[in-house]
């Protein structure tokens, strides 16, 4: 498609430059381990109201990664104009005017906190708490080489939000699995970022490949995977779950050992097959037979 052609295109579709902005389809990470700590409420604690907090957890985790996704494109707006793999985004390319990404993030922002209100008081009380973590996530890499853990983090908030929007309490396994997706989160971005290693260095960016290299940054990749595996393990011995769960976790395991096999310092050809379709297909796997091992014995 040439430039004038995906400017007319991008005139006439305006919802879909704001989903393309915020790239919607990455959704995907997250909202499966907020079904997991979702479904580990309703399990645990019953809920005649559970469709109506089912819609209203998919509704914070939507709003609240579009606002986290649409302030980092707009306080990146200038690195990613200098970036040749991002200047053809959204507001580099003028499809979307800077302000009007800021008025983006702040609707989502304010829907988000109204959604949470409607949860519960905790989920209330802790809504601009999650805002500042995955929004604050889009100064980290001027820095900190760390930003990839803070972006786990953010991720994080899912499995135990859901859980306390059922329970308005904390409990520790939803915990287990929000330190599960800050690890296999950072390890993923780490292998997402070796791709903008020479770029990062020229602006002063932090990230661990900017830092260590490659061939280091991708072994850490490798041992943040290592520790969410482990976890994964862990969880299922501590609750304990049966044969859906470890399934689950065989074919989660092989498909994070798979992306570190295809992804090498002096091949990174595959870098985005790993990053987006890999985890996107073991985040939705993993979560399909966690959740039918919750509901199914």
């Amino acid at each position: 498609m040439s430039q004038q052609q995906r400017m007319i295109f991008h005139k006439n579709s305006k919802v879909s430059d704001y989903f393309s902005l915020v790239k919607i389809s990455h959704t995907i990470f997250a909202l499966p381990f907020a079904l997991i700590g979702f479904s580990l409420a309703i399990h645990e604690h019953t809920n005649s109201h559970f469709l109506y907090l089912l819609i209203l957890v998919l509704i914070c985790v939507f709003f609240a990664r579009n606002a986290a996704m649409g302030f980092n494109r707009f306080v990146d707006r200038e690195i990613d104009s200098k970036n040749p793999r991002t200047a053809f985004r959204e507001i580099p390319e003028k499809i979307i005017r800077p302000g009007s990404a800021l008025l983006f993030v702040l609707l989502n922002a304010c829907l988000f906190i109204a959604a949470a209100y409607l949860i519960n008081p905790l989920c209330f009380y802790l809504s601009p708490i999650a805002l500042l973590i995955v929004i604050g996530y889009s100064f980290t890499k001027r820095f900190t080489y760390l930003s990839h853990l803070i972006l786990g983090l953010g991720d994080s908030l899912a499995p135990i939000g859901a859980y306390i929007a059922v329970t308005g309490s904390f409990a520790l396994i939803p915990l287990i699995y929000s330190v599960i997706v800050i690890f296999w989160v950072a390890g993923f971005d780490i292998i997402y970022s070796v791709q903008d290693v020479d770029f990062d260095k020229n602006e002063k960016l932090r990230s661990i490949p900017e830092s260590f290299g490659n061939r280091n940054a991708l072994m850490v990749s490798a041992l943040f995977h290592f520790f969410a595996i482990a976890l994964v393990i862990f969880a299922g011995l501590f609750r304990p779950f049966h044969i859906f769960y470890w399934i689950g976790v065989i074919i989660f395991s092989a498909i994070l050992i798979y992306e570190h096999l295809i992804v090498k310092p002096s091949d990174l050809s595959r870098v985005n097959m790993a990053f987006a379709t890999m985890n996107g297909m073991g985040s939705v796997i993993f979560a399909v037979f966690v959740i039918l091992d919750i509901f199914i014995r």
